[in-house]
């Protein structure tokens, strides 16, 4: 949060899209005394109308009005060759081999604060700012911790948690503190143009939205009929490509049988989606793999928490186990339904993020 550091001289990047938050995160880092310069990223899109929601010819217009009313800086920078590999490809290789990513996480961690982090320090400056909601504190040892947003319909610590001690040092995160329409009214206030401009919806890179039809023309290899199985193994029907179904899901199978069935688990080498009652689809633990820690280091001994395994989740309680080799043992006090592979779970106490990591095939 901006209030930690005494802004007076200090330089900071802002990452604008011409959305209120990120115009509004500006706004108070100039009124707190930093010397802010706005720069918005170029990313990758698809060839044809289908833009890239992050950075329409429309929002780069927005960014560079509310940088005229605040009289500050503001540049646009070509990322659309590292967003492409880093992003995108990871988001169509991942779905190729029958599991679910966020690519929010990678892109926060390597392309807002791995490369452009970086771009900012070496223009100078102290700190990048994002219109994120969470919080940044410093510990009197001088580490810090990450922190939930004060809205907790809007908080958004779950896709930054992957940042550590270093990128942390050098975050600012001005709307930690508000709720969203605080920041609606401060943005209106202030006769910032973009006050009442929509929030922006699922994926940045998906045009049209529809994420099964990104895929079938990125990684067509992706989706392939296959068969669908239960529990004891016994053909059911045919699904239509694993990336069209969920954990969870029941509608769409298009099977008849007395119960209703449940997608419980897939299967890419065998390209099988395994089916079963609700009474057989909830679990109580999982294993995450590539697992970080925003202090740096895992618990030395297992630890309660309440974790969440995909964004919109809400918190359950649960005991972590660090194990061997970057991963991690999760035992939920109650079982839940949709747990997935590829999604990530993220450890808190309280308002603090742990950390966390990608959950494994079980």
């Amino acid at each position: 949060m901006g209030s930690r550091h005494n802004g007076t001289n200090q330089r900071v990047v802002v990452a604008m899209s011409g959305g209120v938050d990120s115009s509004m995160a500006a706004a108070l880092l100039l009124e707190q005394g930093y010397e802010v310069i706005g720069i918005m990223l170029r990313l990758w899109a698809e060839a044809g109308p289908a833009a890239n929601r992050c950075c329409t010819p429309d929002a780069v217009a927005d960014a560079r009005r509310v940088a005229d009313v605040l009289d500050i800086p503001f540049y646009v920078r070509d990322y659309k060759d590292v967003f492409k590999t880093t992003v995108v490809d990871y988001f169509t290789e991942t779905y190729a081999r029958g599991l679910t990513p966020n690519p929010c996480l990678i892109c926060n961690r390597q392309i807002r604060f791995g490369r452009l982090l970086d771009e900012a320090l070496a223009l100078g400056a102290d700190f990048l700012a994002t219109g994120h909601y969470a919080r940044v504190r410093r510990k009197e040892d001088g580490a810090y911790q990450l922190l939930k947003g004060i809205d907790p319909d809007k908080d958004q610590s779950y896709v930054l948690h992957r940042l550590g001690q270093a990128q942390l040092a050098h975050a600012l995160f001005p709307l930690g503190e508000y709720v969203k329409a605080e920041v609606r009214e401060m943005a209106r206030s202030r006769r910032l143009p973009v006050f009442n401009r929509a929030d922006s919806q699922d994926l940045c890179f998906l045009g049209n939205g529809d994420y099964r039809e990104f895929l079938s023309r990125h990684a067509p290899g992706a989706a392939q009929p296959g068969p669908i199985l239960d529990t004891a193994g016994r053909t059911l029907g045919e699904h239509r490509g694993l990336p069209y179904y969920t954990i969870g899901q029941r509608k769409g199978l298009g099977i008849a049988a007395p119960q209703a069935l449940y997608v419980l688990a897939t299967q890419p080498s065998r390209n099988a989606i395994i089916v079963g009652t609700a009474d057989e689809l909830g679990r109580r633990e999982l294993t995450a793999a590539d697992t970080s820690y925003v202090s740096g280091n895992p618990p030395a001994s297992p630890l309660q928490i309440t974790a969440k395994i995909r964004y919109k989740a809400g918190e359950t309680p649960a005991t972590l186990t660090p194990l061997p080799a970057g991963r991690a043992h999760v035992h939920f006090d109650a079982p839940l339904r949709d747990i997935t592979p590829g999604q990530s779970v993220v450890f808190y106490q309280g308002d603090l993020v742990l950390g966390g990591g990608i959950i494994d095939r079980s």
